[in-house]
C-alpha cells in the first residue's frame, strides 16, 4: 500500500508507482470520488475536444477538395 503526507498547504505527492499504475502524467486531473468505503481517486477522462466538430464538414462531402480550396482562397 503506498503512503503519502498532506501539507500544511494540504496538497499531497502522488507516489511514481501509483501515478504509473493509474496512468497519469503532469498536467493531467484526478477526482476524489466518495463511496460506501471512503474516497476513492482516479483521473479524470476528459470527452475529445474534437468531438464536437464531427460530422462538421458532411455537407461537403463528395466535393472536388481542389475545387473547395479554391473557393475558400475566392479564387
Amino acid at each position: 500500500m503506498a503512503k503519502t503526507k498532506l501539507t500544511t498547504k494540504g496538497q499531497v505527492t502522488i507516489p511514481k508507482d501509483v501515478r504509473e499504475r493509474l496512468g497519469l502524467r503532469p498536467g493531467d486531473e484526478i477526482e476524489f470520488v466518495e463511496d460506501r468505503a471512503g474516497f476513492r481517486v482516479q483521473k479524470r477522462v476528459l470527452a475529445s475536444p474534437f468531438k464536437k466538430y464531427r460530422g462538421y464538414l458532411k455537407g461537403l462531402a463528395g466535393h472536388d477538395p481542389d475545387e473547395l480550396l479554391e473557393q475558400m482562397r475566392g479564387r
